[in-house]
């Protein structure tokens, strides 16, 4: 079955349609919701909501633009209205600019690593950063979205990038740690 054939009978309600819509797309989304979400669980009940909203919604589906851009908006949109509705973007209010950078030597550390400590960040922190570094927002879109100033969001971002600095070298300074105990227990 062709997409079209597939979106056309998931607005009919087909649940077999509906089921082979969720078995190609349900791993991408999820990808996104991880990133929103502080666990596995949290990310599951996102993506169940996001699905749920996509066959309610699919009949505004006009065919204009990418039919999995559209679900991946929703998804995102899902995460964030979740985080507003369970109060968990209680954002700063500062309108602190600086721009914090990761160092190229972290470029080692794993992609999953890197999830992790995305997801361990603040909520305020975790959603500003996804919708800035990882899915391209403005920090004006950034605020519309989240329902703050752009002052906050450019502050939400760079203290994102401060804590995943500091988590990232704390990692590499137990690495070096790690190598000079093997390196003296071996050689000395």
């Amino acid at each position: 079955m062709g997409l079209e054939e597939l979106i056309h009978n998931c607005k009919k309600g087909d649940r077999n349609a509906q089921e082979l819509l969720y078995k190609a797309y349900a791993t991408t989304l999820f990808g996104i919701c991880l990133k929103y979400s502080k666990s596995k669980t949290q990310a599951e009940d996102t993506l169940h909501d996001s699905f749920m909203t996509i066959y309610d919604k699919i009949g505004q589906f006009k065919n204009k633009g990418s039919f999995e851009g559209w679900m991946k908006r929703i998804t995102v949109n899902t995460a964030i209205q979740k985080y507003r509705k369970e109060d968990y973007l209680n954002v700063v209010t500062d309108n602190t600019e600086d721009e914090v950078t990761v160092d190229n030597a972290f470029s080692d550390i794993s992609l999953q690593t890197l999830l992790g400590y995305i997801q361990e960040l603040p909520n305020k922190y975790r959603a500003t950063f996804n919708l800035y570094v990882l899915d391209g927002y403005t920090h004006k879109e950034i605020s519309e979205i989240l329902g703050t100033s752009i002052g906050t969001s450019k502050s939400n971002l760079a203290r994102a990038r401060a804590l995943l600095k500091e988590k990232l070298e704390t990692k590499m300074a137990q690495s070096i740690i790690s190598v000079l105990i093997i390196i003296t227990t071996h050689f000395l």
